[in-house]
């Protein structure tokens, strides 16, 4: 039995791998295993991860092979690996790539169907992805209809057969562009980062058949904008951009032209109010998912093939909607790069933005960035206020989900941010929460300017830009706070409500006051003692103090 307790990783038979922060191999362990397992945790002396068959198939696509694992991950660890986790790795990893995809040797409207042995054929055609799909090509080989390319990896997948896609891509419509390099950005000095550099070589792979495609992991604030501008610089190519709202819309629009070579005759925006598709076309989720009712057609989703793409980027991939899943089914010729912070998805669907858009090609820890400076520090608080006697009563009488929202618009919260808007005078400060009501009165009271779903975007964008400014110290904002708003100095963020225990959302709200500052940013969480909320703030908070955030509760009294 290998004892080695200088070594700073033990690995546990279900699949978990904890890793000491303070060992002098700490750098070079993280950088291994973020290769082939999930970081699920990084409080300060004790980081974890966990070996998935997700994680092992993102680690062979990536070119990582199951004896380079074993024996690295052997002489980082303080104890044999256990044979179950050894199995695992073996039973896992050498199946990417056992069925591969590559172009038709004589006919393009189809793609040749590989299998590593004739066993493989035999066990993976038994599957129903397979016999739905797969047509006789001869009498040896196997094909499938190219159109057919991302439903049969999304369904192979499913059956635990991941599709090495060696069939590469079609050329979209040329567009030379570059980024303005060493300019000045807003007052300050622009050019892209490191690592931003080497993401996109990561997701490129020299133009390899297998690269070209696949998900960039990037914390709020690091540059995942200037990650897809690089992208697209590579491909030099039409491409297609796909957001979250409008506002992430004219965010991209004003990045392209501030950043780029690219002109406004070359950009374009495809959203409800504004239909003009140009060489680099900015569109929502929600436009491309609109239909009149649930049984007729998506009147968008053409915008995909009426236009000879080179690349589609996914803003937020982590977002990426059902119906848009389908249409990247269909776009498999398409270079896709997908960027988010974080790969959660609450629906459990990582497994289709592995297949469809891509396996991930990077992902790099916010602690890193930290140390480096590149986002800020942050420091989370969770402040817990009761209810009062009357509304303890009521809350005793309600059902389960009233309770929640009751909790939630507690009115004694208005008193704790009216203390902690006191508190950070001097600083720029968001105040985000979701129901209506209780924002409105919030912005009475603290004589700030809400901004909700319905705010005109006109006004939306003067506000926004009066922060930015600093003409307005203080905002009030709805969900839509949650994604893509570009607020470089805010440093401080005081959530009043949220949407229940949602990891997404507690990491999107963090992010607005990650950018980097002079001091540390503050997060407040004011959550209703004792209660719904409190439950599920535990849970928001777990996930944060997993990811090593520091956090600290304060109790108030009534």
């Amino acid at each position: 039995m290998q004892i080695n307790p200088a070594n700073p990783v033990i690995v546990q038979g279900d699949g978990k791998v904890l890793l000491e922060t303070q060992h002098a191999r700490f750098d070079e362990a993280r950088d291994f295993l973020a290769g082939f397992a999930e970081l699920e945790s990084s409080p300060d002396l004790l980081h974890t991860y966990r070996i998935t068959p997700l994680s092992l198939w993102n680690a062979a696509s990536s070119g990582l092979s199951r004896d380079h694992i074993v024996a690295t991950l052997r002489g980082l660890t303080k104890f044999d690996i256990p044979e179950v986790v050894l199995s695992t790795i073996d039973d896992t990893i050498t199946r990417y790539g056992l069925v591969k995809l590559d172009k038709h040797p004589d006919d393009p409207s189809y793609l040749r169907v590989l299998f590593e042995t004739l066993l493989v054929e035999k066990l993976a055609r038994r599957t129903d992805a397979a016999s739905d799909l797969l047509q006789k090509d001869g009498k040896r080989h196997w094909r499938i209809e190219a159109g057919m390319r991302g439903i049969f990896k999304q369904r192979m997948l499913q059956e635990s057969w991941p599709v090495e896609d060696l069939a590469g891509f079609a050329e979209g419509d040329p567009l030379p562009m570059r980024l303005r390099s060493a300019m000045k950005s807003n007052g300050k000095p622009f050019g892209a980062r490191h690592y931003q550099v080497e993401a996109v070589e990561r997701w490129f792979d020299e133009g390899r058949p297998a690269g070209g495609h696949g998900v960039v992991v990037l914390p709020c604030g690091a540059g995942k904008t200037i990650v897809s501008m690089l992208a697209m610089a590579t491909i030099q190519q039409h491409t297609l951009i796909l957001c979250n709202n409008q506002t992430a819309v004219d965010q991209w629009v004003r990045e392209l032209l501030d950043k780029t070579t690219l002109t406004e005759a070359e950009v374009g925006t495809y959203t409800g109010k504004n239909k003009d598709i140009k060489p680099v076309t900015v569109c929502t989720y929600q436009v491309l998912t609109w239909r009149r009712s649930k049984k007729a057609d998506y009147e968008h989703l053409h915008v995909f093939r009426d236009h000879n793409w080179g690349m589609l980027v996914y803003d937020e991939v982590h977002l990426l909607p059902a119906p848009v899943f389908g249409a990247t089914a269909e776009l498999q010729g398409c270079r896709r790069l997908g960027v988010t912070a974080t790969l959660v998805r609450e629906d459990g669907r990582e497994g289709d933005v592995f297949s469809l858009v891509g396996p991930k090609r990077y992902d790099l820890p916010w602690q890193v960035l930290e140390k480096q400076g590149f986002v800020a520090e942050a420091q989370c608080f969770e402040i817990r206020v009761p209810f009062t006697g009357r509304e303890r009563d009521r809350y005793e009488a309600a059902d389960a989900n009233q309770k929640f929202r009751m909790a939630s618009e507690n009115p004694l919260k208005v008193d704790v941010v009216e203390q902690l808007v006191k508190r950070h005078r001097n600083d720029n400060v968001l105040i985000i929460g979701t129901y209506l009501d209780q924002l409105e009165q919030l912005a009475k009271d603290l004589g700030a300017p809400l901004i909700t779903g319905t705010t005109p975007h006109r006004e939306r964008e003067r506000l926004f830009k009066a922060f930015r400014t600093g003409a307005e110290k203080v905002l009030v904002v709805s969900k839509v706070a949650n994604f893509a708003i570009d607020l470089p100095d805010a440093n401080v963020a005081i959530q009043v409500s949220g949407s229940f225990g949602s990891r997404q959302e507690e990491a999107q709200r963090l992010g607005r006051i990650l950018r980097p500052k002079d001091a540390p940013a503050s997060f407040y969480t004011v959550v209703t003692a004792d209660s719904k909320e409190q439950e599920f703030a535990m849970k928001r908070q777990l996930f944060l103090t997993e990811q090593g955030y520091r956090y600290s509760i304060e109790e108030r009294v009534g």
